[in-house]
């Protein structure tokens, strides 16, 4: 979800003064954000949302900041428990924006100029490094360092400690490294496909009329 922030002061490329005759005009440069420091404007956006954002029922999970031409790009990712749907990213996402216009109103200078704010939820890429995040996943195949070593396993259980491993593996999570969610694909031979109940289905007509035969019924009289 991308919205875009108020625009504070564009910088202009206009020069006072004359010239004698007829000069070339400078050439005109695309107007850039402002430069300021990006680990502490990072800092004062995340303060800024954070309390938003828990008080809608969500978690933050990360913030990034960078700078696009004119504009900074506030990237903004957010997570529930039971997960979080587009419509609810569009409404944290107005609620984030809402939040950090009015902090630019009031003179706190969060971002110091115009900023477009792209709001979204983690992918199943997103390392595994906290308690909920391993809450999350619960039943899901994931690899991860244990005491420096790597290994695949089902995530079976998971609370303020640590996780259980395929039913009777517990972990501490001093002893966790950042996991990762393993894609899985349904294996073939447990797969049903509609062919096969087709099948099934001629069979029992076969069936049926081996019966009516055995019962002299369905000859010619």
């Amino acid at each position: 979800m991308t919205q875009r922030g108020r625009a504070g002061a564009r910088p202009t490329n206009r020069r006072s003064g004359g010239g004698r005759g007829n000069q070339a005009a400078p050439e005109t440069q695309a107007p850039t954000a402002p430069r300021i420091d990006l680990v502490a404007a990072r800092a004062r956006v995340r303060a800024v949302i954070e309390p938003v954002i828990a008080t809608a029922g969500y978690d933050l999970e990360e913030v990034n900041l960078s700078r696009a031409g004119r504009r900074h790009v506030v990237r903004v990712l957010v997570d529930a428990d039971g997960g979080i749907s587009l419509d609810d990213v569009a409404v944290v996402s107005r609620e984030i924006s809402n939040a950090l216009d009015a902090a630019e109103e009031a003179g706190g200078e969060v971002l110091a100029g115009e900023y477009q704010l792209e709001v979204g939820s983690p992918g199943i890429d997103r390392p595994l490094t906290l308690p909920r995040h391993w809450r999350r996943n619960v039943s899901r195949l994931v690899t991860v360092t244990v005491a420096g070593k790597s290994v695949t396993g089902r995530v079976t259980s998971a609370d303020d400690n640590g996780i259980v491993l395929d039913g009777d593996r517990p972990v501490a999570f001093a002893d966790l490294g950042p996991g990762k969610v393993q894609i899985e694909f349904k294996r073939l031979d447990e797969a049903v496909f509609p062919d096969d109940e087709d099948d099934e289905d001629d069979d029992d007509l076969e069936d049926d009329d081996d019966e009516d035969d055995e019962n002299g019924e369905g000859e010619d009289k």
